[in-house]
């Protein structure tokens, strides 16, 4: 299993993702909003989707996980 981190503390803007896509390396996934800038997340592994940690709005800090991948 493949964990996707955020980078930086901020809000989840946007989720690309759902549970079961196929995600390939390099693939943004999704959209942190970080002092007023969209700063994107892309995975680092091609994977399938097998977990989403978090939802649209949450507020995440550096490191947490955000998507899981098998």
């Amino acid at each position: 299993m493949n964990e996707i981190k955020a980078s930086m503390a901020g809000n989840m803007w946007k989720i690309n993702v759902k549970q079961g896509d196929a995600v390939e390396e390099g693939d943004d996934v999704a959209i942190l909003e970080s002092m007023k800038m969209e700063i994107p997340i892309t995975a680092e592994d091609s994977g399938t989707v097998a977990e989403i940690k978090v939802n649209e709005g949450d507020f995440i800090n550096e490191g947490d996980v955000i998507i899981v991948l098998s």
